[in-house]
């Protein structure tokens, strides 16, 4: 029996978790701000949020990737009962220092830690036989935080940072709902276990669960991936202090919801049309394409006088985290052995998040010193190496989808 109307189940839980993404993420700093927290101190909050998730991320996609009960969807329905714990406490604990730089590292922490097992779900049920259009599924993700975004920047501005947590405590209890009923036939379940499980045990130990081994493995993929870090080093430069870049400019919270809404509802159309774009171009290329395009992004960023700039800057997310996000996923699927393939997708978002680790540390730090101009002119620099390293270590894998 094939799973009935799976892209558009699939589809929900990208919209679900990336609306949450959004109130998590792109509205972090003006929560915390309300909350007492410098600048300085938002970035020490955030970056012990990532250091976290990069430990957990490959920690669990070793265990899943092992044959067994522990799944990407029984993972993620674990994390989201926790994130919807810790939004309650936050939007309770409102006030208290240090009750609320707790819990908001373990809530960012914890989101982080599953986006990777929400895309390899789709690679999983897809071995299964369902039938999944992935990019249009991820594209809609997009749109949940657009919508969001426009939704949080109107409601902030009126009824204060609090309402972030309870919007994202909605979000959160619906999303559950969703996950529960997403999953696979019991007879297509056992045949997935059932492929675990032979790989296993005809063709050896291929799972590289250490971190040495898994380097050994696949070396130019994990230099790929110190560009991937540099690329959102700047991301997330702009992403979470986007408030306190706009804001000289004349921008406020509602514009910040604009910017926000621009550049995620430009993700949909690409990530739509993924399946096609492979078809034309390969993997590597596009993985490039999305390298010059953040460091574009970065520069338009920076020369901004006014929320026009800002607007501009957000349209290069069409070819950039738009396209990063599901070119790296089919790459992963590419290059990477079968017991290797959600561990892979962990190490793309570990790249990510140690983009923001980094991001954290350092960006508060100078744009409390220095302002948001000496901040984007560092993130710039970051990212053009960044862009360096990943154009000469992404692996030409020919792949152009049949």
């Amino acid at each position: 029996m094939k799973m009935k109307n799976a892209t558009l189940r699939y589809m929900l839980i990208n919209m679900t978790y990336f609306a949450v993404f959004c109130g998590v993420h792109a509205f972090a700093s003006v929560f915390l701000l309300a909350n007492g927290f410098t600048n300085t101190q938002i970035g020490i909050v955030l970056c012990i949020a990532n250091v976290l998730s990069v430990v957990v991320q490959p920690v669990i996609a070793g265990i899943i990737d092992k044959p067994g009960p522990i799944t990407n969807r029984n993972v993620s329905m674990v994390c989201t009962c926790l994130m919807l714990a810790g939004s309650l406490i936050l939007y309770i604990g409102q006030g208290n220092f240090w009750l609320v730089g707790i819990v908001y590292a373990l809530l960012y922490m914890t989101q982080m830690a599953y986006q990777p097992l929400i895309i390899a779900m789709n690679f999983e049920y897809q071995k299964a036989g369902a039938d999944i259009k992935f990019g249009f599924a991820r594209g809609m993700g997009s749109i949940g935080f657009a919508i969001t975004s426009v939704i949080l920047g109107q409601v902030v501005a009126k009824q204060g940072p609090g309402i972030v947590q309870i919007v994202d405590a909605a979000i959160m209890v619906f999303a559950l709902v969703i996950i529960y009923f997403f999953k696979l036939p019991e007879n297509e379940r056992a045949g997935e276990d059932a492929v675990k499980q032979e790989t296993a045990e005809e063709n050896g130990p291929k799972a590289h669960n250490n971190l040495l081994d898994f380097t050994k493995t696949y070396p130019k993929f994990m230099i790929f991936c110190v560009g991937v870090i540099l690329y959102f080093f700047a991301h997330n430069a702009i992403n979470d202090y986007l408030i306190q870049i706009i804001t000289p400019l004349g921008g406020t919270e509602k514009q910040l919801g604009y910017a926000i809404f621009i550049a995620a509802a430009l993700e949909l159309p690409t990530m739509a049309c993924i399946g096609f774009m492979l078809k034309k171009i390969s993997c590597h290329n596009l993985l490039r394409i999305s390298g010059v395009s953040f460091f574009i992004k970065t520069i338009v960023t920076l020369v901004a006088v006014n929320m026009i700039g800002i607007y501009v800057s957000e349209l290069f997310q069409l070819t950039a985290y738009a396209v990063l996000i599901p070119a790296a996923a089919y790459y992963v699927e590419d290059v990477m052995e079968e017991l290797d393939k959600v561990k892979g997708q962990a190490f793309v978002n570990v790249a990510v998040t140690l983009g923001g680790v980094f991001s954290s540390l350092i960006c508060g730090r100078i744009l409390d010193a220095r302002g948001p101009k000496a901040m984007l002119t560092v993130a710039a620099a970051v990212c053009l190496i960044g862009v360096v390293i990943a154009w000469f270590s992404v692996e030409r894998t020919g792949q152009k989808q049949n």
